[in-house]
């Protein structure tokens, strides 16, 4: 089994479950499905499959993924106010369209979190070693190879400012699965594992929480297989 560390930071990133309203919250830490993402686009693996509507969906048939994920230090929540366009639900705000003249007509003021001082680690496992390969050769820039986009912290405003292979893993706050033992963990939160764009039921995601105190490596139950939509079966 391959293992990879990686030290990602960022002046910014937003990790932002699915939701609608007036506020977008984020998770506090970048979730395996992003950390997945991540992966595949340093090994130049093409995730996108065929575009079939107005939704794009993933392709089948993607390589799985041990991953865990990490902060090395906490990063600050902050907010922004943004204009976002919403799409009508049946004949929601119907009457507005003709006084767009064929703009977007449904337009209102968000609040949005986002995560200021990103300091993050992440672990990689994986039993292929062409894949750890180029893996390790994308994140070098010694990976010549099509590749859809640059590498972002969840919102495409938010560019990665360093990330770099370690050599063993770092002291971090590890978010581990939190069991059926009972009781409150502070942080707690679900972070998604697997994303279905065309089903968001079948979109996976499990609750986790940081380590109370900064570890070496990350325990046994930081660990999670990526995609994670077996987890359905």
């Amino acid at each position: 089994m391959e293992t990879i560390w990686l030290h990602v930071r960022a002046p910014f990133a937003a990790f932002r479950p699915f939701q609608a309203g007036g506020y977008r919250s984020t998770y506090p830490v970048m979730p395996p499905s992003v950390a997945y993402g991540l992966m595949l686009n340093f090994a130049g693996i093409e995730m996108r499959g065929p575009i079939q509507g107005v939704i794009t969906g993933i392709r089948s048939g993607l390589p799985e993924m041990r991953i865990a994920v990490g902060l090395m230090t906490r990063p600050r929540v902050s907010t922004i106010f943004q204009q976002l366009h919403s799409y009508p639900v049946g004949m929601t705000a119907n009457r507005l369209s003709g006084r767009a003249r064929g703009t977007k007509y449904l337009i209102a003021p968000v609040r949005r979190e986002l995560l200021a001082g990103y300091d993050g680690v992440v672990g990689v496992q994986t039993a292929d070693r062409s894949l750890a390969r180029q893996i390790r050769q994308g994140v070098a820039g010694e990976f010549e190879t099509e590749r859809y986009g640059l590498p972002f912290l969840g919102d495409n405003s938010f560019m990665i400012d360093q990330v770099e292979l370690l050599v063993t893993p770092p002291a971090a706050w590890w978010y581990c699965l939190v069991g059926d033992e009972g009781g409150a963990r502070r942080g707690a939160c679900r972070l998604t594992v697997g994303i279905d764009r065309l089903d968001n039921s079948r979109t996976t995601s499990l609750v986790m929480a940081p380590t109370t105190e900064q570890v070496i490596g990350p325990p046994e139950g930081a660990w999670v297989m990526t995609p994670g939509l077996t987890l359905l079966s």
